[in-house]
């Protein structure tokens, strides 16, 4: 791989904007873990799956934020940590987001029952994987501080590292670009089979008084959709960041990506 770039400088300006947005994912996920606790009624199990996505980034902003806040200039111990948080609770939060698109296509489109061993399951690779990842990454030596090329403001692959480009798709870029395809394609066919549904069962309704046309997607569907369509919108900047860094590209510093 060639030779990094220098730093990316990341403005004051900018660095407050990733602070807030970390306070605000907190406070999102803080919301409902505290509504999990209060009302034991929604403790249904695509509600589970959610509290351990919300789990996941709320420990993610945390180490986001520490690491912004602090603006590292070099390894340090605390960069250490902090690269090592942010990498076990993002790869975690790419798992959990894939395993709640997989439970609901496998309850609403393959009807199969949702025991607790596939909760199990899915505990197993969404926390084991990224724990066994990081914990290797860090035993290696490979977490530390990367100048912002990819990250922002944070500690992540060490910039020194020879094989910084596997570790970096072993931390993370790979189980992104997998959600990039694994989320849409199962949100189409979940929303396909809903639409099969409906249409199945509109042929035994009763002959009643035609209703009021209704828009033909309607708002679950709308739901589905937006559910992929936000998830790549808000990482899609850093998949850019990292193309770029592999091709040296200088405009990895443009300001329009440090974001």
């Amino acid at each position: 791989m060639a030779a990094p770039l220098p730093p990316t400088r990341v403005p004051v300006a900018e660095r407050g904007a990733v602070l807030v947005s970390c306070c605000l994912s907190c406070a999102g996920s803080a919301l409902l873990l505290g509504s999990h606790a209060r009302w034991p009624e929604l403790r249904t199990r695509p509600r589970q799956l959610l509290l351990y996505l919300s789990l996941a980034d709320l420990l993610s902003a945390l180490s986001y934020f520490y690491g912004v806040l602090r603006d590292f200039q070099s390894t340090s111990w605390d960069c250490v940590l902090q690269g090592a948080l942010s990498t076990f609770a993002n790869t975690s939060s790419f798992f959990w987001t894939m395993a709640v698109a997989l439970y609901l296509y496998l309850t609403i489109v393959r009807g199969s029952p949702a025991g607790s061993a596939l909760l199990w399951g899915f505990h197993a690779v969404s926390w084991g994987v990224p724990l066994a990842i990081t914990v290797a990454a860090v035993a290696l030596r490979k977490i530390g501080y990367d100048a912002s090329n990819v990250s922002v403001g944070w500690c992540w692959v060490d910039l020194d590292a020879e094989d910084r480009l596997l570790w970096m798709l072993l931390t993370g870029k790979v189980w992104e670009i997998l959600a990039y395809v694994t989320l849409p394609v199962l949100y189409v066919l979940i929303r396909k089979h809903i639409n099969r549904a409906h249409a199945a069962l509109s042929e035994y309704r009763p002959l009643l008084p035609a209703p009021a046309p209704r828009p033909r997607s309607s708002v679950a569907d709308k739901k589905l959709i937006l559910i992929p369509v936000i998830f790549i919108f808000l990482r899609i900047w850093s998949t850019v960041r990292f193309v770029l860094t592999l091709c040296n590209s200088p405009a990895v510093q443009n300001s329009v990506l440090v974001v």
